[in-house]
């Protein structure tokens, strides 16, 4: 049973979270300080060491917040889907992913930018690397469900480059812990690839030299993704 202490506690730590997030939209990742979140709240920037032990565990407790927040997005995007339609599913994470990236572009930047300041890779209370990876599952999962249900063509280990092979290898022995063909793999990271960087293109504004609206786009590096992978494209809803 939790007491009144706790529930405070609780209360407080979740209040920092959402101030030194509000400041991140507002004024960007360096302006979130430890000095402004505690001139916010009323409080001193020593009193915030009560809560968490370091600036660089409180930016990963926002990102993993943040990560956590997208993941239940995503993953509610493919429950409107019905259960079989491996194809909306795939269509509706990829066009969410793009729509919560785009709505909050200072949070994408935070996800998937530069690294930044004060934010100390080799933490270990790792919070952040846990939602990040619970985030990545989702994408992952799904791509294990379609090649379960109806295997695509992936080429065999000896047709893949020899510079790639041992790092997809690694990267299933170390990372993934699942038995799959690493053409499989391969042909994952190269889908991930193009909607990530499609995504991060027009997040980040680097498509305004050529395009106001990149939604066509978007929509036509989806339609060369699909048939690869056995899924059939269909357009967005209006």
């Amino acid at each position: 049973m939790t007491t009144r202490r706790d529930r405070l506690r609780e209360a407080t730590v979740r209040e920092i979270s959402e101030t030194a997030r509000r400041i991140l939209v507002e004024q960007g990742p360096e302006a979130v300080t430890l000095r402004a979140i505690a001139r916010e709240m009323g409080m001193t920037a020593p009193a915030l060491y009560r809560y968490y032990d370091s600036h660089s565990e409180l930016l990963r407790h926002v990102v993993g917040d943040i990560y956590t927040e997208l993941t239940a997005e995503l993953q509610a995007a493919i429950a409107r889907v019905p259960h079989d339609d491996m194809s909306g599913k795939f269509m509706s994470v990829a066009r969410q992913f793009r729509r919560w990236s785009l709505g909050h572009p200072r949070e994408y930047a935070l996800l998937f930018g530069a690294p930044i300041r004060g934010l100390d890779p080799d933490e270990q209370t790792d919070f952040a690397e846990e939602c990040a990876r619970q985030f990545g599952w989702t994408f992952m999962a799904l791509f294990l469900e379609l090649w379960q249900k109806k295997p695509f063509p992936v080429p065999a280990d000896d047709e893949i480059d020899p510079v790639l092979l041992p790092q997809l290898r690694r990267y299933r022995e170390e990372r993934l812990g699942v038995a799959l063909p690493l053409g499989v793999l391969q042909r994952f990271l190269q889908c991930w690839v193009r909607l990530q960087g499609s995504v991060s293109l027009e997040a980040f504004g680097h498509l305004g030299f050529a395009l106001e609206d990149a939604a066509p786009m978007f929509e036509l590096m989806l339609q060369e993704i699909a048939p690869p992978l056995g899924l059939t494209y269909t357009p967005p809803k209006e």
